[in-house]
Order: structure tokens, then sequence, then C-alpha cells
């Protein structure tokens, strides 16, 4: 309780506290958004196996000898080489200008994008805590704001948004309504839940029919309606225009100015997840706005 009284009474160390420790959350989303694809797929690998013998079929098993991998093990190594990463090699950010971007065995390139994920998880959780102050909702924003980091980069890299992430977001959702954590009521959660799903995925329904191809997948119906029970029903409709808008001005600029296939799918979940982290900090603001423009 002492820590909590300093905080309220010190804020700018609280918001430094929480940017020190969002630094470190973001190089564990880094595991996470590496390597929980690759737990998935070793995982419905193992399902397919063991299914066709159930059915009889005479399988190759080729996982035999596959070392445990999971968030844990094995230790970071350079994908180059080999080397494990330290512990003073993997300081947030720190490490990789320290090193340049370069591994400190073979001198191997680095990807800025591990750092910039820290820094940005550090820079987007210190906004979320200014904007909530010192509240339990902040804990369970930032729990959000995580979530959605982790979703967006592996929806980018793998058009894929787990339900080991969806499913227990969108249950926590409706349980802060229902523990008055949140200023959502448990009703408007739920509904925003059922509509979030319902929404897109009729969309999908009806975009299959007409064109006989799939729009989007299963896990974007999943993120809205974790927004929705998160955020209540009332948000959707801005998180749906916003993440429209963005997703089309982005589409369109990757096929105008980088030649991108049109055939080549873009995930929708990233613009999602930018739209429900918008709504969640500036959702009513950006209401008012609207509606003093329109005149409502």
């Amino acid at each position: 309780m002492d820590i909590i009284l300093y905080f309220k009474a010190n804020s700018e160390f609280f918001f430094f506290s929480v940017f020190l420790f969002s630094l470190l959350v973001g190089s564990f989303l880094n595991v996470v958004i590496y390597r929980l694809p690759i737990m998935l797929k070793r995982e419905w690998k193992t399902d397919c196996i063991a299914f066709l013998a159930d059915e009889g079929q005479q399988i190759n098993d080729t996982k035999t000898g596959e070392e445990l991998f999971n968030l844990s093990v094995p230790r970071s190594r350079c994908p180059s080489c080999g080397h494990q990463i330290t512990a003073l090699e993997n300081i947030p950010v720190i490490s990789w200008l320290f090193l340049r971007g370069k591994c400190s065995e073979c001198q191997s390139s680095i990807s800025i994008r591990y750092p910039i994920i820290e820094f940005t998880t550090a820079l987007l959780s210190t906004l979320v805590a200014y904007y909530f102050g010192m509240q339990w909702f902040s804990l369970a924003a930032l729990f959000l704001t995580w979530a959605l980091i982790a979703l967006t980069m592996i929806d980018f890299d793998t058009q894929l948004l787990p339900d080991n992430i969806t499913l227990p977001l969108l249950w926590l959702g409706l349980l802060i309504s229902l523990l008055q954590i949140s200023d959502i009521p448990l009703k408007d959660s739920l509904i925003g839940a059922m509509a979030g799903y319902l929404s897109l995925w009729s969309v999908y329904q009806l975009f299959k029919l007409v064109t006989g191809k799939e729009g989007m997948g299963y896990g974007d119906f999943k993120l809205l309606a974790v927004l929705g029970a998160w955020l209540g029903w009332q948000a959707l409709p801005l998180i749906l225009f916003l993440s429209a808008l963005v997703g089309a001005l982005v589409g369109i600029s990757l096929i105008l100015f980088m030649g991108r296939d049109r055939s080549i799918p873009i995930p929708f979940g990233p613009y999602l997840a930018s739209a429900g982290f918008i709504s969640l900090l500036w959702g009513e603001p950006i209401k008012q706005i609207y509606f003093s423009i329109s005149g409502i």
C-alpha cells in the first residue's frame, strides 16, 4: 500500500516506472510475437497427425527429434550463428544500441523492429498510465494495450489472431465490467461482445455469398468482440469507421505506390487493434467533435 501512496504522491515516478517495466514487457512481446505462431503450427501439426493416425492412415511423424519449444525455452539465440543471447545482450533497446544492431558473435544484423516494439510498448503504456492515472482500470488497460500490440504484429506477420490471446481477453473485458472496474455496464459489455462478433461475421457471410471468397478471418470477428466487451457496443461504430478508413488508405497506398498485388490479402487485425486503442483513450472526445461538427 505504501508504494501505491507513493505513486499517487509522485506521478512522475509512477509514469517512469510504467515506462521501464513496459520496456521489459515489450521484450517479452517480441518473444510472443515470434514464438506463439510457431507453437500453434506445431500443435496443429500434432493434432493432424493424431487425427490421421486414428483414421488408420500411415503417417511419417516428422516431429521426432524436435527440441522443446515454448515461450521460455529454448533461450533466445542468433538465427545466423546460433549464439545464445546473454542477459546483458537482452536489455530492451539499450543492448541493441550498444551492439549497433549486430550479433556480438557473427556480426549479423539484428532487426530494428525489436527495439521499436519495445519502445512503442513503453511509450503507449506510459500514455495509458497518464490518461487513466492511478486506478485499477489502468492496470487492465495496460494488459489490453500489450495484447493489442502482440495481436497486431502476429497478424501482420502470419495473418493469424490466436485464440490464446483473443478469447482470454474477451472474458477479461466482461469480467472487469462485472466487477465494475471499468465504467462500461455489464449489459453494454455483453451487447458489445455479441454485436462486435456478429457484425463482422455478417459482412463475411455476405461477401462470401456475393463473391465466393473469404474477405476476412474469424480472428477479426473475435477481436472486434473483444473491443466491444472492453469498450461497450457504443464504441463499435467508431472502431469500424476508423479501422476501415485507415485500412483503405493503407491498402490503396500499397497498391498505388509500392505495386502490391491486389490479390494478396491485407490483414485487418492491425487496423482493428489501432482503432480500438484510439477509442480506448480518445473515443469520447472524437465522438463529441463529430457531434459538434455535424450539429447533432
